[in-house]
């Protein structure tokens, strides 16, 4: 892999509060992954953790492969697509993977084509009786689907490409830690469920390149062309190759911490549950669930007390005490349904999570 580009960035903005409280050092592995629900603050999560690792000394990447960005917003500065120092005196890096620029960059095979340059032969057939174009009135099931599989691009390219990106940076030597911020639930799962989608996908790529050998080489002869062309389905073994590390990597609880994050709510809950039942499928433990947005007094998580943080108080707001009981129940519906587990929780703050001074609060909430 090329040296990485080490010229810091904006610094991470710091509050009057300074950070010298700041949590230094984490307990983890060398991974460790935040997933769950779509806007629980899975990122908060990452950020805070590797702020933290990072005050420890330890070369730390924060790296989100959500499609929907917000880390910058998070750290309080533009992170770039590759790593960067975010931090003048913390050995911090971030990055936000582009899936979509990871697959114009032709990371799955000729000129960013997944498949390895069947995709355009694929568009030549796409208006053929049987393969599901134009003409392909009263084509059966099978072969449209073959058609939209030539034509179109690869079912869960995008992950894929993310977690390509991401598995360089897993063995890059300048980082001893890597914290990820994973995509929401349902992208993190069809990702671990490639490597099956491959094995299907690359019989039918060579099926069809079979089935149709006779006509490429007729083409060819007619017009000229290169009888020593690569294996098209070699990108995608290798792409499945690759996945299946990053699952030996998951499922090994020496190396890896993967964090479901949720929030004190019944139906986030309920899915977390599932998620977690979903990993364990997999063979990937869970040890830590992370209960967001808690209203109840940071005092009463962490031992930190900055002046400017305006805690909930149940005792005199109608509205924070009715918050409080329906939180309670799902507290305790979530302790329960993981016991076993580690269970942490993180207050609610009336401000967002911003810069270094809100993180230092999330990262002494998760100690």
């Amino acid at each position: 892999m090329d040296d990485i580009d080490v010229e810091p960035v904006d610094r991470v903005d710091d509050e009057d509060t300074g950070s010298e409280d700041l949590p230094r050092g984490v307990d983890a592995p060398e991974y460790v992954l935040y997933g769950g629900k779509g806007g629980v603050g899975k990122t908060t999560m990452a950020a805070a953790t590797a702020l933290s690792s990072a005050a420890g000394g330890v070369p730390t990447l924060v790296v989100s492969t959500d499609p929907a960005h917000s880390l910058s917003d998070t750290l309080g500065i533009d992170v770039p697509a590759e790593p960067a120092v975010v931090h003048e005196d913390l050995p911090l890096y971030a990055a936000e993977i582009d899936p979509d620029d990871a697959i114009e960059e032709g990371m799955f095979g000729a000129d960013g084509d997944p498949l390895g340059g069947l995709g355009e032969m694929g568009e030549a057939m796409g208006g053929m009786p049987g393969m599901g174009g134009a003409g392909g009135a009263g084509d059966d099931a099978p072969d449209d689907a073959a058609g939209s599989l030539l034509g179109g691009t690869m079912p869960g390219a995008d992950e894929a490409a993310a977690m390509r990106q991401l598995l360089e940076y897993l063995d890059d030597p300048r980082f001893d830690r890597v914290v990820v911020d994973t995509a929401p639930t349902g992208h993190t799962l069809r990702l671990l469920q490639l490597p099956e989608i491959m094995d299907s996908m690359i019989g039918r790529v060579m099926t069809l390149r079979q089935r149709f050998s006779g006509m490429m080489d007729g083409i060819k002869g007619m017009f000229g062309g290169d009888d020593d062309e690569p294996d098209p389905s070699a990108d995608l073994e290798e792409l499945r190759a690759r996945i299946e590390r990053l699952r030996d990597v998951l499922r090994d609880p020496a190396r890896t911490d993967f964090r479901v994050v949720t929030i004190p709510e019944e139906m986030s809950v309920v899915e977390s549950e599932r998620l977690v039942a979903r990993l364990d499928e997999f063979g990937i433990p869970v040890n830590t669930l992370v209960v967001n947005r808690v209203m109840e007094r940071v005092s009463e998580v962490a031992d930190v007390d900055p002046e400017w943080i305006v805690e909930p108080d149940p005792e005199h707001c109608e509205f924070c005490a009715r918050r409080w009981e329906v939180q309670q129940a799902a507290l305790r519906e979530a302790t329960d349904l993981f016991r076993g587990r580690d269970v942490k929780r993180v207050p609610l703050l009336a401000k967002e999570v911003r810069g270094e001074a809100a993180l230092r609060v999330v990262a002494a909430c998760l100690e």
